[in-house]
């Protein structure tokens, strides 16, 4: 059975979500000061406080001095938390996973002290090195509980199993399981998660980071894709009583539109990992008509992001409408005719170039 703990918040506090932190510490205090998160709130921090960003070690030391100044501070344990899990396993494979990815709590570790991976003949040897010097982080780590569950919600990493009771779920799921919101659940309480970016499940609706709530469904999903997409956000779900409300920081450059455009083509989508086989329909100018051959639907892809049948990266397919004055975070404007911007709602998708300063 999962580590489960239960918890009776008091009805008049502030509850504060997120999750998916993923080492991007400066981003992490961004959020709390836009929230003006104090010690009175409940905060909730919802696993993968490691890898991807550049400082999992800091991430992980801010969270724990959280904690430890707060007696109204909870962090599940997210998959990215338990890395350190396939060197004691000993997986060859995380030897691989440490070259490619610079960026890992393991790599932070040896490089404090120095250390490279090539010095260690075995992974018994790394394991060693680690709980030499990282005692008291891992286990910290490994201490963390997979879920809590609260008088009105249950907060855990990926997801429940679709079973009568869903503490038996498996660890793998509950820390793992990819597109938890296409899935169902037994449970009686909304279910809050992070682990797959919420702009995943928009390949057909207006492109966005922010939360998906679904209080119908009971669930609510909080990855905002930070660290993992070029438009990603870290997200903040805040319970003030019966109102939820949500709001996110990110860290694209800003700049004013000079211009206003009305969109009139009503376009709107996602591209997303694994759908970028394409099926080439019409061209124009700027972009082309496709049909995403994975997912059977209507896409317009900007022309430079179409190679060989395939869209090259994650992208939106929406078209935006902007006012003079309005401020607008920058995704990319290095292309012909259009740039792609996120709006104050967190809109993501395309306006004509000439409508930035």
């Amino acid at each position: 059975m999962l580590d489960v703990r239960e918890l009776k918040l008091e009805k008049d506090r502030r509850v504060i979500i997120t999750s998916d932190v993923h080492a991007n510490l400066p981003l992490f205090r961004q959020l709390l000061e836009k929230v003006n998160y104090t010690m009175e709130d409940y905060l909730f921090i919802n696993g993968d406080l490691c890898e991807k960003g550049p400082d999992s070690l800091s991430t992980v030391e801010f969270a724990r001095k959280l904690s430890e100044e707060s007696e109204r501070v909870f962090i599940t344990k997210g998959n990215c938390d338990v890395v350190h899990d396939y060197v004691f396993n000993d997986v060859e494979g995380i030897k691989n996973y440490m070259r490619q990815r610079k960026n890992s709590v393991l790599n932070e570790m040896l490089d404090r002290h120095g250390k490279s991976l090539d010095e260690f003949a075995t992974l018994q040897k790394l394991g060693e090195f680690f709980r030499e010097h990282f005692v008291e982080l891992l286990d910290w780590l490994d201490n963390l509980p997979i879920a809590y569950e609260t008088d009105d919600f249950i907060i855990i990493h990926a997801g429940v199993e679709d079973i009568p009771d869903w503490k038996e779920t498996s660890r793998e799921f509950a820390l793992y399981t990819p597109a938890f919101y296409e899935k169902e659940h037994q449970a009686d309480k909304t279910v809050i998660v992070g682990h797959w970016p919420v702009v995943n499940y928009r390949a057909n609706a207006v492109s966005s980071n922010c939360p998906l709530i679904d209080l119908e469904k009971k669930i609510i999903a909080l990855d905002g894709g930070n660290q993992i997409k070029r438009d990603g956000q870290l997200n903040a779900l805040i319970m003030n009583g019966e109102e939820i409300t949500y709001t996110y920081v990110d860290g694209l450059n800003k700049k004013m539109i000079t211009r206003s455009h009305v969109d009139e083509t009503g376009r709107v989508g996602t591209v997303t990992y694994p759908n970028y086989e394409l099926r080439l329909l019409k061209e124009e100018d700027f972009f082309t008509l496709c049909e995403n051959v994975n997912l059977g639907i209507e896409q317009w892809i900007k022309n430079e992001f179409i190679h060989e049948g395939f869209c090259k990266n994650d992208l939106s397919t929406t078209f935006l409408s902007v006012e003079k004055g309005e401020t607008v975070s920058v995704v990319d404007d290095r292309h012909d005719g259009y740039a792609l911007v996120k709006s104050s709602s967190g809109e993501v998708g395309w306006i004509p170039k000439d409508c930035l300063v």
